[in-house]
């Protein structure tokens, strides 16, 4: 099998030493995405709804530049730094999955890169393998 290491000019770089995704075997491996600003790489510093859709905004220009989109995602990884945002984080992420319903999981963790308040993964099907 064969693996593609995908880079989306559109989403920020990487902060360490890995792709911002790998295609493999019609699959898509999106790597953890934080609220950054691409073309700054800063952290975004609005409010955490602001945040949340640019996470979601990197995640699914990944997704693009990989040959899939957010409604070929199978499942979905969140890291929140605080569980008080569960709810409001469930608001914004209906509104970029109104088509599909993967699989999720979502749990807080005491610090993430950057100190950002969230962080999400995903693993999609691959749209043009």
């Amino acid at each position: 099998m064969e693996k593609k290491w995908v880079h989306a000019a559109e989403a920020p770089r990487p902060v360490g030493p890995y792709a911002q995704a790998v295609k493999a075997g019609g699959w898509l491996y999106v790597s953890g995405q934080i609220p950054l600003n691409p073309q700054t790489g800063q952290l975004l510093t609005g409010s955490f709804a602001e945040q949340a859709e640019k996470t979601l905004d990197n995640l699914a220009a990944i997704l693009k530049a990989g040959g899939s989109s957010l409604d070929s995602v199978v499942k979905v990884t969140i890291y929140l730094a605080d569980m008080a945002y569960f709810n409001e984080f469930n608001t914004v992420y209906a509104s970029y999955f109104e088509n599909s319903r993967p699989a999720r999981s979502c749990v807080a963790v005491s610090r993430l890169p950057k100190d950002a308040l969230l962080e999400i993964e995903a693993v999609a099907l691959c749209e043009d393998s």
